[in-house]
């Protein structure tokens, strides 16, 4: 049985982070809305109220009955969540004179587990426009800042569960001391054992996935990337030869990259069949300047090329695939109790056309848990490591019309830079790096010839998550040197400059 920690979700942007905060301290935890009702179990050790862009007195905010989850488990609300207490119980909840938000110092008032081992004064990272006055009878204050009176509370011992309350946000960054809170709750309020580590989920996930797919087949399309990857690994592991991979080389691929991925799964052991399919794309492309229709017309054709390989394949039962967790979280609606998913966007359309049942062993995972099963399962490094790249490849960074030439050209020059970045050790410091193609061509000098040729942009991000991201600054000489080898070994490009736009409001791809 694993150990869970059920986060319900107000719609805070912070929501995802109190999830990996959690899961950083080896306990498992899932997200879901909080209108969605609450399975309980065994299984279930604690309950966290998110924050939530509303404020408890509005007309239509979001709620729960806090006193009918505390009479089956420990609760600690965040924010909105412990606005949300504090109000049901009978407390003041008024809109502060002003808004709140950045670093506060948190000040002890009173000794409690929540809080053991921490600094008497901490900085905390605020985030509200109200403010708790005055708490309900039967709690007892726990900490404050400089500018509210109640910053962290709970309800006394004769509870029958405990139940705390936090004003600030102990997830972010920022609260210097905040994963010793949420460890403090986890541990010592919610009795987890942290066990919930990758050795554990392998072991669970090929047991799980043994039991669902029995003696049936698996097909699955394998991209290289990471995502990919390790869950066809899992599958494998599970289900060996009975998995049956397919990667399609769309042309659009880096430098090499058919040839190598395929040697790696072949190391790894993994079942897969490779499709040259570079002709058909180019051809697709053929004549194609907008973005969208570029996406399109690649994503059309893969699943084509992907239906015909599968159907060559008897007795085939389920489609596997790369989701993570970020894909399926249900978000909360602003506007109310309303809940959407994400759809997912791997490999659209298939599973409804093919009539097949999916198999998704990575679907409660984060991107940096699937990089850590990665590891366990012995998969290289660099595969591991490698930075995200889009579904339609460099056809979205080679503005305007794809052609083959103008795909070896910017392989070349990508292939250089992102050397480059490894050989000087920047390559894990950035989120993301890749050369764009432009459709303009400038005058040079090259010896004593004039030259007229393609630009190609240099782009490097810095960022968490790809929600937001700012330009990396790389070092200038780095720069220099990237310029000079691109310029001097890829004939057709004779200019070389840096995109220094950050997300918002730029994107991180130029398509």
């Amino acid at each position: 049985m694993t150990e869970k920690i059920l986060i319900l979700d107000f719609g805070s942007q912070y929501t995802q982070l109190i999830a990996r905060a959690v899961r950083e301290a080896n306990v498992y935890c899932e997200i879901q809305p909080f209108s969605k009702s609450i399975e309980y179990g065994p299984e279930l050790k604690g309950i966290i109220l998110s924050g939530s862009p509303f404020s408890v007195n509005d007309e239509n905010a979001p709620q729960v009955p806090v006193s009918s989850l505390v009479e089956k488990i420990p609760v600690l609300g965040i924010c909105y969540g412990a606005q949300l207490t504090a109000k049901q119980f009978g407390g003041k909840v008024e809109k502060s004179n002003k808004r709140e938000y950045g670093r506060a110092v948190l000040h002890l008032e009173k000794e409690d587990k929540l809080l053991d081992n921490l600094l008497p004064s901490s900085q905390v990272w605020m985030s509200h426009g109200d403010s708790i006055l005055k708490l309900p009878e039967g709690f007892e204050l726990l900490a404050t800042t400089d500018s509210i009176p109640v910053a962290a509370f709970k309800l006394n011992a004769t509870a029958k569960h405990p139940l705390y309350g936090l004003q600030f946000h102990p997830e972010v960054y920022h609260s210097i001391e905040g994963k010793k809170i949420l460890h403090n709750f986890l541990v010592h309020t919610c009795g987890c054992s942290q066990d919930w580590t990758p050795a554990h989920f392998i072991t669970d996930t090929i047991a799980a996935l043994k039991k669902q797919i029995g003696d049936n087949k698996v097909v699955m399309a394998i991209s290289g990337g990471v995502d990919s990857t390790v869950a066809a690994t899992l599958i494998s592991r599970a289900v060996g030869d009975k998995l049956h991979g397919i990667f399609v080389d769309n042309g659009v691929l880096r430098k090499d990259e058919y040839e190598t991925v395929l040697k790696t799964y072949k190391k790894l052991g993994l079942n897969v069949k490779g499709i040259d399919a570079k002709d058909d794309f180019y051809k697709k492309l053929k004549g194609k300047t907008d973005p969208e229709k570029k996406r399109k017309a690649i994503g059309k054709l893969f699943i084509e090329i992907f239906q015909q390989e599968a159907k060559k394949i008897k007795g085939v039962s389920f489609l596997g695939q790369g989701t993570i967790y970020p894909d399926v979280i249900e978000s909360v609606s602003v506007h109310g109790p309303s809940v959407t998913i994400k759809s997912h966007h791997n490999v659209g359309g298939l599973p409804k056309k093919m009539h097949l049942s999916l198999v998704e062993p990575l679907r409660n995972l984060f991107k940096d848990e699937v990089r850590k099963v990665g590891t366990e399962l012995g998969i290289p490094e660099d595969m591991i490591s490698r930075h995200p790249f889009p579904g339609p490849g460099l056809a979205i960074r080679i503005l305007g019309e794809v052609t083959e030439e103008k795909v070896k050209l910017l392989q070349k020059a990508d292939d250089i830079y992102v050397k480059a970045l490894k050989d000087h050790n920047l390559y894990a410091t950035v989120w993301q790096a890749g050369s764009i193609l432009l459709p303009v061509r400038s005058v040079g000098v090259m010896g004593d010839e004039r030259t007229y040729e393609f630009t190609v942009a240099l782009r490097a991000v810095t960022s968490v998550d790809g929600m937001t991201a700012d330009w990396a600054h790389l070092p200038y000489d780095f720069l220099a040197n990237v310029s000079n080898d691109i310029i001097n070994s890829v004939r057709g490009i004779n200019r070389v400059v840096y995109d220094i736009s950050s997300k918002p409001p730029a994107t991180i791809e130029w398509e």
